[in-house]
């Protein structure tokens, strides 16, 4: 299984850089991930003392945020190396404040493995979630480095717990500690022969709860909402957008303002969703002299103000779940009371079948019962309202993971 799993990575390697040839996004990664070791040698001393922080994409960085700020505070004297496999989290958060050193993590070979931490030596090392790297953690465990996993989240058909899976789950045993999300993964770490696990929660909870204690003024969007009713469509996906527009286009009612904030900002899909809008829309990046609240419409194309837009939403929609890409994060607008709108595809997203039965989130799988919970949502403000709160207080009961977490690491 050893030898399977190396001669995948290398085969792996292989097709990265033959399909960066046809994709700019794998040819970042690929240029990235061969830039680390340099970054590394003219960025770390001989005796530096290290904590090492790692994350699939922008997601779990966002996740594990909490955790790295806490650290970073309780070792002001440690070089934080932080590491992305996915451009989607480095190329955006490759100016991290916290962090020393930002880089892409070389492939999981022996070879990768066995010279990155030799250079990095850390006296911690925290994973997010379930990214799992086999010869990564070998290394660690093999060198008796310390290293945890945060906010865990398994399922019973993950790799982990099958018969095919023992790389992998060799690997979990590296970790000193697992913190899970839920008790359905820590029962799944039991099955495997896995003691060491406590359910922390998600550390999500507290990232999104500490967007209540700075300033989410955006003046702009303040001017173009204009005191209106509010529609923050956020990381929407052209399978949400091709049902919203549809909506927008054919409202008539109270006054709304609509708030779009796209997953992808390239100009072609800007071009898309602009061109598909009868009603009236302006473009962050066209916003200056203006009067924006004479539209209708905002779109975002840009990144980085979408969880501060969600502080001017009345009702929230969530994209990723009416296709098959994923569902976005819905606590980010639940922390500001609001309702929420998702897809029909949130199968792996466990938060979103605890906030549907709550009451504060409302799955849709066509125009008809986004129309109909819309418009319900719109006219009946007291519904409203109360559907929202739903959603803060579900955020409320849910915090407390980072405690968990730097209790367990300052024994």
């Amino acid at each position: 299984m050893k030898t399977l799993y190396n001669t995948t990575i290398i085969v792996a390697n292989l097709a990265l850089k033959g399909l960066s040839l046809f994709n700019n996004k794998l040819k970042l990664g690929v240029i990235g991930r061969a830039e680390t070791f340099k970054k590394l040698q003219q960025a770390l001393n001989t005796g530096d003392k290290t904590l090492w922080f790692h994350c699939a994409s922008l997601g779990e960085y966002e996740q594990g945020l909490p955790i790295f700020n806490q650290l970073r505070t309780n070792y002001p004297d440690h070089k934080i190396v932080l590491s992305f496999f996915s451009p989607s989290g480095f190329e955006i958060r490759k100016n991290a404040p916290f962090a020393d050193i930002v880089v892409y993590l070389p492939l999981d070979s022996k070879q990768n493995a066995k010279r990155f931490i030799t250079m990095i030596n850390p006296e911690l090392t925290v994973f997010v979630k379930y990214e799992i790297w086999p010869n990564y953690l070998n290394e660690i465990k093999n060198r008796g480095l310390k290293a945890i996993l945060i906010s865990a989240a398994f399922r019973e058909d993950q790799s982990f717990f099958k018969w095919y899976g023992k790389e992998t789950k060799k690997a979990l045993f590296a970790f000193d500690h697992i913190f899970t999300q839920n008790e359905t993964s820590k029962t799944l770490l039991e099955t495997i022969g896995y003691k060491h696990a406590t359910i922390s929660g998600d550390t999500r909870f507290d990232r999104v709860s500490n967007q209540l204690l700075i300033d989410n003024n955006l003046p702009f969007i303040k001017a173009f909402k204009d005191d209106k009713l509010c529609i923050v469509v956020g990381s929407s996906w052209p399978e949400d957008e091709l049902l919203l527009i549809d909506f927008i286009n054919d409202y008539e009612g109270l006054p709304v303002k609509f708030i779009i904030a796209p997953h992808n900002i390239k100009s072609k899909q800007i071009e898309n969703i602009q061109s598909g809008l009868i009603k009236s829309s302006v473009l962050f990046s066209k916003k200056e002299g203006q009067n924006l609240q004479d539209f209708d419409v905002f779109i975002l194309d840009t990144i980085g103000l979408l969880n501060k837009a969600y502080s001017y939403a009345d009702i929230a929609y969530v994209g990723g779940a009416m296709g098959n890409t994923g569902l976005h994060n819905i606590l980010e607008p639940a922390v500001f009371g609001v309702p929420i709108l998702i897809g029909k595809n949130y199968s792996k997203f466990p938060e979103a079948f605890d906030m549907i039965d709550n009451g504060g989130v409302f799955s849709i799988a066509n125009i008809d019962l986004l129309t109909t919970n819309l418009n319900r949502l719109i006219n009946d403000t007291d519904f409203r309202k109360t559907t929202g709160l739903k959603n803060l207080d579900f955020i409320a009961k849910n915090k407390g993971a980072t405690t968990t977490v730097m209790t367990y690491l300052q024994q």
